[in-house]
């Protein structure tokens, strides 16, 4: 079966597809030069008016998209690996989800709910502690972003143990306002002129890629807090929380070794720290469960979860075992637009959808063979292929050098792949969670030619 007999199946009658989506034209199909006439004058017109601070990958100008197809203001069209940066969960333009957004905006738009009760408010925090990776009862704050839930928990966990130190680790990205982006540690660039950040943050070294690819034991991390911070930084009893990625997301999609989280959960309970899973790039499904940090038996206290949730509307929140979230009391917190009515229609949407259509199945399927085809990939190329890891559709493959990553994301973006770096020499594949088997079949393809194209410069 082809690509294209494959996303007409998909499609079915057409009924719930866009006018404009043509499931016989093969995806990708790039027509113009890159970037096209049309995204000259975005380009351009961007270009005098915008802040000089946006870290633009390449000149992709979208217009509307569909499933895993999206298409520029060219006309060009392009299988999308990237999701919006693992946001667009259920792929651009799920009906269920426009619907939900569609139908809740014609009703009410916003009200606060930090000063009013909305009852969709409490139904998206019901969602949410019904999916909890915890086994107390939990209790929910909603958010507008990924570094707002930060912020949030950063606060918690200060509030609820008194403490004022809390640690973050080397690779790790939580966002760029201040308090998260003094957690943040994976490029000294985000930190630079805008010192002094917040105080009491500190960074230890992650777990190690390579320990992990051996199936080997990784105690560096215990070892370092055990044997270096706390012996001559900080004593363990002032350590509010240690905030960690389940696996590391900008750091370079870093998956720990076996065992490492676990370590980290006991000498969490052994000094009172409270343990912040940042799922805000592993969460929702990513990873083939609905929080990634679920693959390692370890139950966190505060976990946050952002851009996937929502389908891409603004939507975040950090949930926390009751008896820490009801340490504080009413004017703690808050947030004008945190789990405004829109959002949390397309966040309860995001999860019906995820749950019905098997998304969390799928993500495993799909990336398993992703997986194959990137380490068959690798074998050819050895010494271009540094490593290929990941779990369900968050997959990183490292390259020897930030230089090779960069020329091909750059040579799969030419060929109508949407992939993006990570970290300092790794691209990344976060594809939506409804990608289906052709579409593997054609990235995997897609990449293999542009690694050859790098290869042979």
């Amino acid at each position: 079966m082809t690509t294209t007999d494959v996303r007409a199946e998909l499609t079915g009658t057409g009924e719930q597809q866009p006018e404009w989506f043509d499931p016989q034209r093969p995806v990708p199909d790039v027509r113009t030069a890159l970037p096209g006439p049309a995204a000259q004058e975005v380009l351009s017109a961007d270009g005098a008016v915008t802040s000089p601070s946006l870290p633009r990958a390449y000149p992709l100008a979208p217009r509307r998209g569909w499933r895993s197809t999206l298409e520029d203001v060219d006309g060009n069209l392009f299988l999308d690996f990237n999701a919006g940066i693992a946001v667009n969960s259920t792929g651009h333009a799920h009906p269920t989800v426009v619907r939900a957004v569609q139908e809740q905006a014609a009703d009410l738009l916003h009200y606060s709910a930090s000063d009013f009760f909305l009852p969709i408010y409490s139904q998206m925090c019901q969602a949410l502690a019904d999916v909890a990776p915890m086994s107390d009862p939990v209790r929910v704050f909603l958010t507008n972003s990924g570094a707002e839930a930060v912020e949030g928990a950063l606060k918690l966990s200060r509030y609820a143990t008194g403490r004022p130190y809390v640690i973050s680790f080397n690779g790790a990205f939580h966002g760029r306002t201040y308090g998260a982006l003094s957690l943040t540690a994976s490029k000294a660039k985000y930190h630079k002129g805008f010192g002094p950040l917040l105080p009491g943050v500190h960074h230890v070294p992650f777990a190690d890629p390579r320990i992990a690819a051996e199936g080997g034991r990784d105690t560096g991390t215990i070892d370092y807090l055990e044997n270096t911070l706390f012996r001559y930084d900080v004593d363990p009893s002032e350590v509010a929380a240690i905030f960690v990625e389940p696996i590391q997301g900008e750091g370079g999609y870093i998956v720990p070794a076996d065992g490492w989280m676990a370590d980290l959960r006991e000498l969490c309970d052994r000094y009172g720290i409270l343990l912040v899973a940042d799922e805000v790039q592993s969460g929702a499904g990513r990873t083939g469960k609905m929080w990634a940090i679920e693959h390692t038996g370890v139950e966190p206290d505060i976990l946050l979860s952002a851009k996937g949730l929502a389908s891409g509307l603004p939507l975040g929140a950090f949930i926390a075992r009751a008896s820490i979230m009801e340490s504080w009391g009413v004017g703690a917190h808050g947030s004008t637009y945190g789990g405004s009515p829109v959002p949390c229609a397309a966040g309860l949407a995001t999860l019906q959808v995820i749950r019905e259509e098997g998304l969390l199945e799928n993500a495993t399927e799909q990336g398993n063979a992703l997986l194959e085809g990137l380490r068959a990939l690798q074998a050819q190329h050895p010494d271009t292929l540094v490593d290929v890891r990941g779990v369900g559709l968050m997959i990183g493959i490292e390259f020897p050098s930030g230089e090779i990553a960069e020329a091909v994301q750059m040579a799969a973006f030419e060929r109508g792949l949407l992939v993006l770096e990570a970290g300092e020499n790794v691209v990344r594949m976060a594809p939506p969670l409804v990608i289906d088997r052709s579409e593997v079949e054609t990235g995997l393809r897609i990449l293999a030619e542009a690694v050859v194209e790098v290869v042979a410069r």
